[in-house]
């Protein structure tokens, strides 16, 4: 059973993220805030729910939620400042782009760079705990979800549409034989254990 809230006298968003050990794509954050007698018997970690059930839930959540948003970092941007400070950036736009300003944060994870004044909470495996993170980490993941499957349209040997940017065997394989895309993380081990010379694929 899923906890409402932290503190309950508090609005309070619940955040969470999605794609952080992606070898390709954004990673995306959600900021949720739901209102104190929220409730809902599927709602759980993304992670433990159908890809059906997420999309119905994404939909229950944008109209029950008080607020919510979604922010994006891009792989160029993940490149340049890593992706742990991608993470908390793509949170912290989400959080910017809340029609209402929580009074605290509830944050998935074990660390997070401060929101400015707004006191957050750190909850390890917070997306199976509260309501609000489970509720972000179901955005973050559907609407991720949604842009891979968008840039898989385009750049098919990847198998995208399946890995949505993970390291599977086949998307390792399809970066060894065709070379990256403008869309892969150059910062990350793109190859695993094997040391090629990657080159751009740009078309």
């Amino acid at each position: 059973m899923l906890l409402p809230y932290l503190h309950a006298e508090l609005i309070e968003a619940g955040c969470d993220e999605a794609g952080r050990g992606c070898l390709a794509g954004a990673v995306y954050a959600a900021a949720v805030i739901l209102p104190p007698d929220f409730k809902n018997e599927l709602l759980n970690d993304s992670k433990q729910l159908t890809e059906k059930q997420r999309y119905l839930l994404r939909e229950v959540i944008e109209r029950e939620a008080v607020a919510w948003a979604v922010g994006v970092v891009y792989p160029q941007e993940i490149d340049q400042i890593n992706i742990l400070n991608a993470s908390f950036l793509a949170m912290h736009r989400a959080i910017e782009q809340l029609r209402c300003t929580p009074q605290h944060l509830l944050i998935d994870g074990n660390r997070f760079k401060a929101y400015p004044d707004i006191p957050h909470t750190t909850v390890v495996k917070g997306d199976g705990k509260y309501l609000s993170i489970a509720a972000a980490s179901v955005l973050a993941k559907t609407y991720r979800d949604d842009y891979m499957a968008g840039l898989h349209q385009t750049h098919p040997c990847y198998d995208w549409d399946h890995n949505k940017g993970y390291p599977t065997k086949k998307h390792r394989a399809a970066i060894a034989e065709h070379g990256a895309t403008p869309y892969h993380r150059m910062s990350f081990n793109l190859l695993g254990d094997q040391q090629l010379t990657l080159d751009f694929k740009t078309e």
